[in-house]
């Protein structure tokens, strides 16, 4: 059994823990709203860390072995709260209540309209304009058999960014032993009401030994992905990826072939693939031949978003002064299809009053 005891998201920074007896905990400034912030980072016996705050559940920092033992950080990110708070394209953020795109941030359940505030232009995107990668949430390290863990909490109040019900939401993320980082997701509501949670961690394999990821060798399994349009919203078309720049059932360099993808500019990944299969299963395998890390990805969820970094700039500048140029990252967010609620042919996301949604994601990491 795990064991834990949350930190109140306000009041004094904590002592920090040894490694040897569980996650170790540093303050990480203050949210706008004057309330303090923690990173907690876990640990295991073979080098991994992953460092996650409380604001967002952002995964900071994720150190993963090479193929020489040497630890580098695999994450795209910040070094300071502030960055985070400044602008940030959602660098390792936890994203709810609707991760991706609702058309026109409407949507129509049990008969009632609904009006979700609009932050991509017309549409609602990975929650609103204050989703939950944007709260801070209630944080308890602790640990349990498979591994030093975080627990985080946070309540989403009725109405929040339009959304029917209150939202009682719990994230486990537990480091475990063969260095997989594992998220598990709990959720309950008092109405029926759209969820799609979702993690936007962007990596770079090499750990910053390249500029960009279009070398890494990717494979998805799924045999077809959600057409879009001109603003990302699914047509409701479920296409096949044979014979399109789209197929991944067999490894590719994300650069391969990232010039012909169909949507608008720039260029590049940002569409989601149907997974083949259910239950818990791997879904995607990511290989660096540089470095030699490997990430295969597993999950319950039907749909997983790969995003090849198509709108990074060279404007931001990360950790260590890293400047994140285009393609300097990748993103694999397991999650419902976009726009569900406006699409019934695609898997329901509705949340009803006496059900518990329990999803779960594993980062699974070698070399």
């Amino acid at each position: 059994m795990a064991t834990n005891s949350f930190l109140p998201n306000s009041g004094k920074p904590t002592t920090t823990a040894h490694p040897a007896t569980g996650p170790t905990v540093v303050p990480f400034g203050e949210a706008p709203d004057g309330t303090a912030v923690h990173l907690f980072t876990l640990h295991n016996a073979h080098g991994m860390q992953a460092s996650i705050s409380s604001y967002g559940g952002i995964i900071t920092r994720l150190l993963v072995p090479d193929k020489t033992g040497q630890p580098g950080d695999v994450v795209l990110g910040f070094d300071t709260l502030d960055e985070y708070l400044r602008e940030s394209p959602y660098f390792g953020a936890l994203i709810g209540r609707y991760g991706n795109r609702i058309a026109r941030g409407r949507f129509t359940l049990d008969g009632k309209d609904y009006q979700l505030a609009t932050n991509d232009g017309p549409n609602h995107l990975h929650g609103g304009p204050r989703g939950f990668d944007k709260v801070v949430w209630q944080a308890a390290p602790g640990t349990s058999a498979a591994g030093q863990t975080l627990t985080l909490h946070y309540t989403s109040p009725d109405g929040e960014q339009g959304y029917p019900g209150t939202l009682a939401v719990t994230v486990v993320y537990t480091l475990t032993a063969d260095n997989a980082l594992r998220l598990d997701y709990s959720v309950t509501a008092d109405q029926a009401t759209p969820v799609n949670l979702t993690n936007h961690s962007y990596f770079n394999l090499s750990a910053g030994q390249s500029e960009d990821v279009l070398a890494h060798e990717l494979t998805l399994n799924a045999n077809s992905y959600t057409v879009v349009d001109d603003q990302l919203i699914p047509t409701g078309e479920l296409r096949p990826v044979a014979g399109t720049p789209m197929d991944f059932r067999q490894a590719h360099a994300i650069g391969g072939r990232i010039a012909r993808v169909p949507g608008p500019p720039p260029a590049g990944y940002d569409h989601n693939w149907v997974l083949d299969g259910d239950g818990m299963r791997p879904v995607a395998h990511v290989y660096e031949p540089v470095s030699g890390r490997t990430l295969e990805v597993r999950t319950d969820q039907p749909g997983l978003q790969f995003y090849s970094g198509n709108q990074l700039d060279g404007s931001l500048t990360g950790k260590n002064g890293q400047v994140y140029g285009p393609h300097a990252g990748f993103c694999l967010e397991t999650q419902h299809f976009p726009d569900s609620p406006n699409h019934p042919h695609f898997p329901s996301t509705i949340l009803r009053p006496g059900q518990t949604l329990r999803t779960s994601t594993i980062l699974a990491f070698s070399h």
